[in-house]
């Protein structure tokens, strides 16, 4: 799927810098940003639903403990 992303000129040259340092193209760049969002906002989503679990499964341990 093809997209446009605009950028304004502080942001296109802090991609084209990156990309050169790394030796990467700016797309690369670009769809590594992408990638690694993604996987951070699934692993805090993942680390959200496993803390509701604990806390519900343990609630009154919680609640003994002064939670």
């Amino acid at each position: 799927m093809a997209m446009t992303l605009r950028l304004n000129d502080q942001e296109q040259q802090a991609l084209k810098d990156r990309a050169a340092a790394e030796g990467i193209s700016m797309q690369d760049v670009a769809r590594r940003a992408i990638r690694d969002y993604v996987a951070r906002s699934e692993h805090r989503t993942r680390v959200s639903a496993a803390a509701e679990l604990i806390t519900d499964v343990h609630a009154d341990a919680l609640d003994r403990l002064g939670r």
